[in-house]
């Protein structure tokens, strides 16, 4: 794999005395699952189900120390285009995760909430994703952000849409367009930015997510699939991570 490009250094243990002033929202590309499982000569479907383990970790990882939010890619509007039965292997991996760990999630004070396109989802996703925002709606601790059916050049169109309803509409005039209107009808204005931005299994690109918000974010790409855990994974430095992919 190729070396990750220069970034800022990520402590390998993060305790309360470690000095470590974690960045208030942290963006994750979680990649690298398939070709994890291939690696290993399984289906594609199993490293999807480790990847989903692998979530379960960074959620608790970033909790402990500190990150109050946490922006996850977890289906691209590209992915439509994967093979059909990978496709009912996600959307099952959706159905069992909010299911069986909604509960947990609302248990530890982690609020929910879903950017992407909704439209033309299957009813009974749509009715999951609604669920799982309604029911941790109040809560104040983790903001766990769920990118599904989500693309950054979508996001930024459905945005233009917005405002140039306005502009029809006699509300806004086009001089007035700044950079600040765009962003104030993005999918979730009222967030801020993220501080820093992660893809995991060396991959250095972007791949459409959070084009306009990681404007200045910074970047960083791991080479391997467990290292993103090993580093943000506090208080336990000497469970071992190997072998276990991110996404």
């Amino acid at each position: 794999m190729p070396e990750a490009a220069a970034s800022p250094k990520v402590p390998d243990v993060a305790t309360p005395d470690s000095g470590f002033e974690p960045p208030r929202h942290v963006a994750i590309i979680m990649d690298g699952n398939g070709r994890w499982a291939a690696e290993r000569g399984l289906p594609r479907g199993e490293g999807h189900r480790r990847g989903v383990e692998a979530l379960r970790r960074a959620v608790r990882a970033v909790g402990e120390l500190g990150i109050e939010i946490l922006t996850i890619y977890s289906f691209s509007a590209e992915n439509w285009s994967r093979p059909a039965t990978e496709i009912r292997d996600l959307m099952g991996l959706l159905r069992r995760f909010i299911r069986n760990d909604l509960a947990e999630l609302h248990k530890n004070n982690v609020c929910v909430r879903i950017i992407g396109e909704r439209q033309g989802l299957e009813p009974e996703i749509g009715r999951l994703l609604g669920e799982a925002e309604e029911l941790t709606r109040n809560n104040d601790g983790l903001l766990l952000v769920v990118a599904f059916n989500y693309g950054g050049r979508q996001e930024i169109a459905r945005a233009a849409q917005r405002i140039a309803s306005l502009v029809i509409a006699g509300a806004l005039r086009p001089r007035d367009i700044t950079a600040d209107v765009i962003g104030s009808h993005l999918d979730a204005p009222d967030l801020p930015d993220p501080d820093l931005l992660i893809r995991t299994s060396g991959e250095q690109r972007l791949s459409n997510f959070l084009l306009w918000q990681s404007a200045y974010s910074e970047l960083v790409f791991v080479p391997t699939y467990s290292d993103l855990l090993a580093r943000f994974r506090p208080y336990h430095a000497g469970e071992s991570n190997r072998g276990i992919p991110t996404a």
